[in-house]
């Protein structure tokens, strides 16, 4: 699994901050591991210097394979909450996807579905 992270220029992007934001990343997607080509993390404070609420911003994209890109936003005010908070929508969203797309793999090939001659 491929995670490329950004910052906007109000956040400094240091090694250890993308170490930190990687491993988030990877324990709350490592399940999905095989599906996932790539994640792209952009971080960003919306306000600049001024200390309003939720104002920092975390936008996370996943490719999984044979999709298309899925993308999730959290607002919180710490990088810390906003990384935790779009990791969690994405666990959420990819799970949901890859349990549609092999409900729609067993509905299509499951022989139960066509009754047998009698």
């Amino acid at each position: 699994m491929n995670i490329m992270i950004k910052t906007d220029h109000n956040i400094d992007g240091h090694q250890a901050l993308s170490d930190q934001i990687s491993g988030v990343v990877e324990g709350a997607l490592n399940r999905f591991r095989n599906h996932i080509t790539r994640v792209k993390v952009h971080l960003s404070e919306e306000n600049g210097d001024t200390n309003g609420q939720n104002d920092m911003r975390c936008m996370m994209e996943v490719r999984l394979e044979g999709h298309q890109p899925i993308t999730v936003t959290h607002h919180a005010k710490t990088l810390d909450q906003t990384v935790a908070g779009a990791a969690d929508k994405l666990t959420g969203i990819v799970d949901s996807t890859l349990n549609r797309q092999r409900d729609l793999k067993r509905r299509r090939t499951d022989p139960s579905q066509f009754p047998e001659d009698e």
